[in-house]
């Protein structure tokens, strides 16, 4: 049997990551199927319980179950742990392991795909629901000189920094939370993990969070993204949106399963010309 894998979310029907392991596949010779799964919000164990039963041999976990999905794993890598998130698991005969590939993925794609080199410089992150729990333990492992977790509720950004002090002061990192509208100025890197661009609403902090030449991030990727491109650009800032985070954390969790890694390059500038190109 070809072995199954599939991104279980809701909505699902969106994503790009079969046609990402599609590719991947076919660049390293790998058999293999990649679906989109549909999970009701009241049933998402139930659905991952019964595509690992049917022959599955792990999934990509996107909103709103990467919480749930860390419930579910048997073993956590140090990253998921950290995180208290996951967005991917392995169905392994002994007990599923559970892993989280997202901060991976954006610290890559900043580092590599942007030449952007995240240490010693300034880096305010939106936002600390889950996207933001994902990426924060690898940005921090990047060693930027300081991090600032920006968030509307500040009790939860604090709560977020807190999870996360011991490997910032392992790491020399300073780190602290704030409220969106007191976050401060000329940050190096600024990375959008809320919801805004895709509740379409506007940037939640001012330009003059921005330095010069700033890179201006977005989780987010096609039509979402746009707003907050264009409002990046508008303040003179590198914008790029998360198309480059979405391939390149895809690849860790394809590495994670088949034990070989792909390249993300041509993955990424084919899904560029597809994104780019819709209306």
């Amino acid at each position: 049997m070809t072995d199954r894998y599939a991104v279980a979310g809701n909505p699902v029907a969106h994503s790009r990551s079969p046609e990402i392991h599609a590719r991947f596949a076919a660049q390293t010779g790998q058999s293999l199927v990649y679906e989109r799964l549909l999970c009701p919000l009241d049933g998402f164990a139930a659905s991952i319980r019964r595509f690992a039963a049917e022959g599955g041999r792990g999934c990509n976990v996107t909103v709103p179950f990467k919480f749930e999905a860390h419930a579910l794993a048997a073993s956590l890598s140090p990253r998921a742990a950290l995180a208290g998130a996951v967005n991917t698991l392995r169905f392994d005969a002994e007990g599923w392991f559970g892993d989280n590939t997202d901060g991976a993925g954006l610290v890559r794609d900043i580092e590599h795909n942007a030449a952007r080199p995240l240490a010693g410089r300034r880096v305010l992150l939106l936002g600390a629901g889950g996207a933001s729990a994902g990426v924060l333990g690898s940005l921090i492992a990047a060693r930027p000189a300081e991090l600032v977790i920006a968030n509307r509720s500040v009790d939860k950004a604090q709560l977020l920094a807190d999870s996360h002090r011991a490997l910032a002061e392992q790491q020399g990192v300073g780190l602290a939370a704030c409220a969106l509208d007191h976050c401060g100025t000329a940050y190096d890197v600024l990375i959008n993990g809320t919801s805004a661009s895709l509740a379409g609403a506007g940037v939640p902090v001012a330009g003059a969070a921005l330095a010069p030449g700033a890179l201006a991030l977005d989780m987010m990727y096609g039509p979402a993204a746009r707003p907050f491109l264009d409002w990046a650009r508008a303040q003179g800032a590198e914008a790029r949106d998360g198309l480059g985070m979405l391939v390149e954390q895809a690849a860790e969790a394809f590495e994670l399963w088949r034990g070989v890694r792909p390249h993300t390059a041509p993955v990424l500038a084919d899904l560029r010309t597809e994104v780019d190109a819709l209306p």
